[in-house]
Order: C-alpha cells, then sequence, then structure tokens
C-alpha cells in the first residue's frame, strides 16, 4: 500500500511503486501523452512530486539515451496505472526497476484525473508520499510537516548531472567553428544536441561563472539553459547576465543571447522585468504559444511554475509570443542588445519540434554579429 497526502489533508490511497519510504515534495501535474523518461530526468523538475496526467505509463520502460540529464531529480512520482511489461526494441527494463534504482518513491493505481482537478482549483500544493500498510494519523503535525517544505538552492543542486561530455565537433569550415557557451542553470541534454546539430562547439560552464569569465572565452554565442526552482532566488545569475547585457548595449564584447524557460526568467529580470509564480504551471507537450508577429499558432513542450509578467516589462523588451491558453509571457526579443529568448522548450524530446527553428534563428543570429 502508499498513500498520498496533500497539504489541505486530502488523503488518495493506492499501491506502492519505485522505492519505499516516505517524501515530501512540491506537487505539480503534465500532461504529456509521451516522454515520460524525459520528464523523469529533466533537472527542471528538481524538489518535485511529479503526476502524469495520461492514465498508462511506462509502456516503452526506460531508456538511457533518452534521458536529458544523469539522473532524476523529482521528489515522487504518481501514475494512475504503471505498465509492467513494457515493449520496445531500445528498452532495458521496466519503469517500476528505474524508479527503484533512483531511489524514487512512488505511487499507482489512484485516480490522477481527481487529483488534477483538485491542484488547477486549488494550486500546486506540498504533497507526501508514503509506502505503509497503514495511512499515517493526519494530524496537525503531519499537514505542518508537509506544508513546511520549501525547494531551496535549486539551481545550485542539479549541477554536474545535467549535461553531456565535452566534444569538439569543430571541422575546419567556418560553419563548425561556431562556438557557444551554454550556462548551465541545469540544462537538458537536447539543447546542447541541437546546438551540436548545426555545427556549433559548445563549451558548458556551471552557474556561478562571472561576466568577465565568459567574455575572456570570446564566444561566439551564449545559451543561457532551462533549469529548478524560483527565478528571482538566483540573485548572483541575475547580476552577472546583467553585466553581459551591459557590455552588449554598448557595443562592446557583443555576444549574441538565447535563453530557455529558466534562462528566459533569469535574462529577464536582469534587463528589468518581475516575475511570479503560477497557480499550477505549464507541464507537457501540447501547450499553444501565439507567434505574435505571424499570428501563427506553435504547439510547445513546458515545463515551469513562474512567468514573466507582461505588464512590467521593461522598454527594451519586445514581447514575442503568448501562450494561447491563458495569455502569459512565452518568448521576448530585445532591441537593445542581439538577444531572444522563449519560455518553451524549442528542443523538446519526445516533441512537438514546431519551434526547433529557433535554434536555426540563434546560428542566423551568430553569423550576423560573427561578420
Amino acid at each position: 500500500m502508499a498513500y498520498l497526502i496533500l497539504a489541505d489533508g486530502s488523503v488518495f490511497e493506492g499501491k506502492s511503486i519505485g522505492a519505499t519510504g516516505e517524501t515530501i515534495g512540491e506537487t505539480v501535474f503534465t500532461t504529456g501523452m509521451t516522454g515520460y523518461l524525459e520528464t523523469l530526468t529533466d533537472p527542471s523538475y528538481f524538489g518535485q512530486i511529479v503526476t502524469q496526467t495520461f492514465p498508462l505509463i511506462g509502456n516503452y520502460g526506460f531508456i538511457p539515451e533518452d534521458y536529458e540529464s544523469k539522473k532524476s531529480w523529482i521528489r515522487g512520482y504518481i501514475v494512475r496505472e504503471l505498465c509492467e511489461m513494457p515493449s520496445n526494441f531500445r528498452c532495458e527494463g521496466t519503469l517500476d526497476a528505474f524508479l527503484k534504482s533512483q531511489n524514487i518513491v512512488g505511487i499507482c493505481g489512484i485516480d490522477t484525473r481527481a487529483l488534477t482537478k483538485k491542484l488547477r482549483e486549488s494550486g500546486v500544493m506540498n504533497g507526501m508520499i508514503t509506502s505503509s500498510d497503514v495511512c499515517p494519523k493526519v494530524d496537525q503535525a503531519l499537514l505542518k510537516k508537509i506544508g513546511e517544505y520549501k525547494i531551496e538552492k535549486a539551481v545550485e543542486s542539479v549541477q554536474n548531472g545535467s549535461t553531456l561530455a565535452k566534444k569538439d565537433c569543430s571541422c575546419g569550415s567556418e560553419e563548425k567553428q561556431k562556438h557557444i557557451v551554454l550556462w548551465d542553470f541545469g540544462a537538458k541534454m537536447n539543447i546542447q544536441r541541437e546546438l551540436e546539430k548545426r555545427g556549433a562547439k559548445v563549451t558548458v560552464i556551471p552557474f556561478d561563472t562571472t561576466a568577465e569569465q565568459i567574455i575572456k572565452m570570446n564566444p561566439d554565442g551564449l545559451m543561457l539553459s532551462n533549469g529548478p526552482g524560483d527565478p528571482a532566488e538566483n540573485v548572483g545569475i541575475i547580476s552577472e547576465i546583467a553585466k553581459l547585457c551591459q557590455f552588449n548595449s554598448k557595443g562592446e564584447n557583443i555576444i549574441p543571447i538565447f535563453g530557455i524557460c529558466l534562462g528566459h526568467q533569469l535574462l529577464a529580470l536582469a534587463r528589468g522585468a518581475k516575475t511570479s509564480k503560477l497557480k499550477y504551471g505549464h507541464r507537457g507537450g501540447n501547450h499553444p504559444v501565439k507567434d505574435l508577429d505571424s499570428g501563427r499558432v506553435y504547439i510547445s513542450s513546458q515545463n515551469h511554475g513562474y512567468a514573466v509578467e507582461i505588464e512590467n516589462l521593461p522598454e527594451c523588451a519586445k514581447l514575442a509570443f503568448v501562450n494561447s491558453n491563458d495569455g502569459t509571457c512565452e518568448g521576448l526579443v530585445y532591441n537593445d542588445i542581439p538577444a531572444f529568448s522563449v519560455q518553451f522548450h524549442p528542443e523538446a524530446c519526445g516533441g512537438p519540434h514546431d519551434t526547433n527553428f529557433l535554434f536555426d534563428k540563434f546560428i542566423e543570429m551568430i553569423n550576423q554579429y560573427k561578420k
């Protein structure tokens, strides 16, 4: 047996999966019909108990080649039904075995639809999963323990696990010699893969790198990665990004910048914008975003609990994309420096790939300033 206990006192009874024990985290839901391995290994889910709204999870087992980082960062896992007999030619075991290997406490067999409706109505809330034959006493002491959990030092905690091994992709031609620095705040591996597909030599740098150190590297472009947690807590990183933007705006050491997800938020904060927490966030592979220039709507993959406030954008920022569901900010273009950013994931695996062209846009921007 296993129990999910939410901070509001709600209790869901189910079956234990993964590791046995007890875990507390921020309970969220993701609407992806596929890509559960990418979800489980995405550093942006650090500190969270993830609920899959799609009812059957684990159909193709676990496949290490599809990981977005070297391990899982989630606090717990919730599914309606866990597939025990996966079928895929690349499969290397069951999802339950993967959860056990990662020491992730999970629960299945609960009404995930009812849980999702509760989180939509009440907002994201903390929860506890416990694998126990008897439900713990749900008293004020337990609810206080659950409610006091807070995600802290998120970016710092996911370092050294989220990027591919460094390799030189230079092949002699001009196209192959672009040097892009990937600032790792909890980067998904596929960001690096997409850059390397376009002939870039990618150098990964840690979260605490300074603006001066980046300038000394003399890169052709700078990628600000995704990552977990409250963007406003990263005061030091925001300060360093602001310095780079000042150099860019003065025409000194011009480095084109592309930000994704947390990188988008950090760049906005560095330029004077504000961020705020969403009621239940955007997580899944079916979120529509509208390009305000063309009017075209793209389907995007998303994973974030915070958003840049449209009403507090600085003059240097132009709104480029909005969420078609709730009108929140999904992308910005800056008119004083060569920089743009998006809240969604154009590198998404396992999809959708509608906005993959943004990596080409970044390469074009680099070409323009390299000339």
